[in-house]
C-alpha cells in the first residue's frame, strides 16, 4: 500500500507538473505570439541566427518538443529550409537547459509555497478580467502550477538512506553496464511522458533525495535527450520528404550527440565539477546536474555548428527525395493535428503560409484567363476560317476543362484550411488570435470565390466561341487595361498576405478599386452605345456579363485587402 500510495503521489505531482509547464507554454504563446513570430521570420542562411532563434524560441515556450513538431511542419511547409532548421534544433537543445535551471536555482533553494502560491493568485485574478494582460497571468498561473507539482513529486519522495535501496546500489556498482541502465530509463521515461523537461525535473528530484548518483543521473539526462526526439518523428510520419529530414536532423544531433557524450562520460562530469564547485549532495547536486545539461548541449552545439551544411547534406542522401512521384492530384494539408496540439499560435503561421500559395494558386488561374483573352481569339491570316474556328474550340475546350480541375481544387483547398482554421479556434488562443483567425477564413471564402469567378470567364469564353459571338477587336482592345488593374491589384493581394495593411496600404487599394469601378462603367456604357449602334444584343450581353464577372474578382481583392486591415 506505501508503495501504491508514493507512485499515485509521484504520478500526482509529475501531472500538475506537466500541466503547469503546458499553461505556462500556451500563455506565454498568446501573449508574445507576434515576438515569437516575428523571431522565426528573422531566421536567415545565417547559421548563429539560426542557432540563436532557436535558443530564443525554446526558452520563451519552455519546450523543445514544441519548437522542434513547429519546425518540421513549417519544413514541411517550405517555410524553411532544411539549413535553416538545423541551425534551430541546434538552439533549441541549448534553449531547453533552461528548465533544468530553474528548477536547480528556484525549487530547491527557495521555500518553493512561497513562491508558487503567490504566483497562483495572482495569475489567476490577471487572467480573469478580458485584458491585454490576461495571457501573461496565465503564464504565470502555469509556473506556480509547475513548482507545486514540483513540490509534489518532491514531498512524495522521502529521503533515504542509500544503502537501503538496495537494488539501486547494486545497479550503481556495475559500472558501464549502470551507465547504459540508467540511458535506457532516461529514453523511456521521455516517451512515456513526452517531455524531456519533466523527465529531467524527475532525475534532479531523485538525485536531490538520493536515491541515484551523479553519474546515473548524467546518463538518465543523455537518455532523455534521445528520447524527446519521439515527437519529431510522430509528426514527420507521412508528411513530406523534406519533414523527414528535419525530423532525422533532430534524431541524429540528440542521438549522436548523446553517445559521444556516453564515450566521454568522466571527463565531461569532471568538467562540470570544475565549473560547478561544492558538495554532490542536497541543493550542490542539482546545479551540478542542470550544468552538465547544460555543458552537454552547448558542446555538441558548438561541434556540429561548423558542420551545419554538411549535416543538412548528409540527410538529403540518407532521405532521399523521390524523382518519379507525381504531384497529388487533390490538396491536402498535413501535420494539421500534431503542430495544433503542439503549438497552437504557431500553427496559425502555417495557415497563413497555406493562404498565400491559395492566392498564389489563383493568381495563376487568372493569368490563364489573360492568356486567353489575347491568345485564343486572336486572328490568325495564315490559317483558314475552318481551321480557325477549329483551333479555338479546342483552346477554350481545353481552358473549361483546366479552370473547373482547378476550382475543384480550391474547393478543396478552402475546406482543408477551414477545417484546419476551426480545429485551432477549439484550443486555447489569444483573442487576438482568435479574432485573426475569423479573418483568415473570410480571406479564404473569398479567395474560393475568385476561382468560382475564373471558371465562370471560362465558361463566357466557350459560349462567345461556341455560339460564333466572338468579341470585336475594338472591345478587346477596351477590355485589356481593365483586365490588367484587376491583375495588379490582385497581385497586391497576394504580396501583402500575412501581414496586416497599414492605413496608407488600404487606401491604395481603395483607389485601385475605384479605378476599377469606373472602368467597369464605362465599358458599359460603350456597350450600350454599340447596342443602341445596332450591333449584335446578344454578343453585347455577352460582353456585359465579361466585364461584371472581371469586376467580381476586384470586389474580392478589395475584400481581402480590408479583412487584413482589420487583422492584429
Amino acid at each position: 500500500m506505501q508503495v501504491g500510495a508514493l507512485i499515485l503521489r509521484l504520478l500526482g505531482g509529475l501531472c500538475i507538473f506537466l500541466y503547469g509547464m503546458r499553461v505556462l507554454s500556451d500563455g506565454i504563446q498568446k501573449a508574445a505570439g507576434d515576438q515569437l513570430q516575428k523571431a522565426l521570420n528573422f531566421m536567415t542562411g545565417n547559421r548563429f541566427t539560426a542557432v540563436f532563434t532557436g535558443f530564443i524560441v525554446t526558452t520563451l515556450v519552455q519546450s523543445s518538443s514544441a519548437t522542434t513538431v513547429m519546425l518540421v511542419s513549417f519544413v514541411n511547409a517550405g517555410l524553411l529550409t532544411l539549413t535553416q532548421a538545423t541551425g534551430v534544433i541546434m538552439g533549441a537543445n541549448v534553449g531547453t537547459t533552461t528548465t533544468a535551471w530553474i528548477v536547480s536555482l528556484l525549487g530547491f533553494k527557495f521555500d518553493i509555497a512561497a513562491l508558487a502560491l503567490p504566483a497562483v493568485s495572482i495569475g489567476f485574478f490577471i487572467r480573469l478580467p478580458k485584458w491585454k494582460h490576461r495571457d501573461w497571468g496565465e503564464a504565470l498561473l502555469g509556473f506556480g502550477l509547475l513548482f507545486i507539482g514540483l513540490d509534489f513529486v518532491n514531498g512524495a519522495l522521502p529521503r533515504v538512506d542509500p544503502q537501503s535501496m538496495e537494488f539501486i546500489h547494486r545497479i550503481s556498482g556495475m559500472g558501464f553496464p549502470a551507465i547504459l541502465i540508467g540511458l535506457g530509463t532516461g529514453a523511456a521515461l521521455t516517451l512515456l511522458m513526452h517531455s524531456s523537461a519533466a523527465t529531467i525535473t524527475l532525475i534532479i528530484v531523485l538525485a536531490f533525495r538520493e536515491i541515484i548518483n551523479f553519474e546515473i543521473s548524467a546518463a538518465m539526462i543523455l537518455g532523455a535527450n534521445i528520447g524527446t526526439t519521439i515527437d519529431a518523428i510522430m509528426v514527420a510520419l507521412g508528411a513530406k520528404t523534406a519533414a523527414k529530414q528535419a525530423a532525422l536532423v533532430h534524431v541524429l544531433f540528440n542521438v549522436i550527440g548523446s553517445a559521444t557524450a556516453l564515450v566521454f562520460l568522466k571527463p565531461l562530469i569532471l568538467l562540470v565539477d570544475f565549473l560547478t564547485p561544492g558538495p554532490l549532495d542536497g541543493s550542490g547536486i542539482t546545479s551540478h546536474l542542470a550544468m552538465f545539461h547544460t555543458v552537454f548541449n552547448v558542446c555538441c552545439t558548438l561541434v556540429f555548428l561548423p558542420f551545419v551544411n554538411q549535416f543538412a547534406a548528409l540527410v538529403s542522401v540518407l532521405i532521399k527525395e523521390r524523382p518519379d512521384r507525381e504531384e497529388h492530384p487533390h490538396y491536402r494539408l498535413e501535420l494539421s493535428s500534431g503542430l495544433i496540439l503542439a503549438s497552437p499560435e504557431f500553427s496559425i503561421v502555417r495557415a497563413e503560409k497555406e493562404i498565400r500559395d491559395m492566392a498564389g494558386f489563383i493568381s495563376a488561374m487568372y493569368a490563364e484567363i489573360c492568356r486567353a483573352l489575347t491568345d485564343h481569339f486572336a486572328a490568325d491570316a495564315a490559317s483558314s476560317a475552318k481551321d480557325l474556328k477549329a483551333r479555338r474550340e479546342q483552346q477554350v475546350d481545353a481552358l473549361v476543362t483546366s479552370m473547373k480541375a482547378k476550382e475543384d481544387y480550391a474547393d478543396e483547398m478552402r475546406e482543408e484550411l477551414s477545417r484546419f482554421l476551426i480545429e485551432c479556434t477549439r484550443r486555447q488562443l489569444s483573442p487576438r488570435s482568435a479574432y485573426n483567425i475569423s479573418e483568415l477564413l473570410r480571406i479564404i471564402a473569398d479567395l474560393e470565390d475568385m476561382a468560382d469567378d475564373c471558371c465562370g470567364i471560362s465558361l463566357i469564353l466557350e459560349r462567345s466561341v461556341k455560339k460564333h459571338q466572338l468579341f470585336k477587336s475594338t472591345e478587346m482592345e477596351a477590355l485589356a487595361p481593365y483586365v490588367k488593374q484587376v491583375e495588379d491589384f490582385l497581385a497586391f493581394v497576394r504580396e501583402h498576405l500575412g501581414h496586416p495593411l497599414s492605413r496608407e496600404q488600404i487606401e491604395f487599394a481603395e483607389l485601385i478599386e475605384t479605378k476599377i469601378d469606373k472602368a467597369r462603367n464605362r465599358l458599359r456604357k460603350l456597350g450600350r452605345k454599340r447596342i443602341e449602334a445596332g450591333a449584335n444584343i446578344k454578343m453585347e450581353l455577352l460582353f456585359m456579363d465579361l466585364v461584371r464577372r472581371i469586376e467580381m474578382l476586384g470586389d474580392l481583392c478589395y475584400d481581402i485587402s480590408a479583412a487584413l486591415f482589420h487583422m492584429n
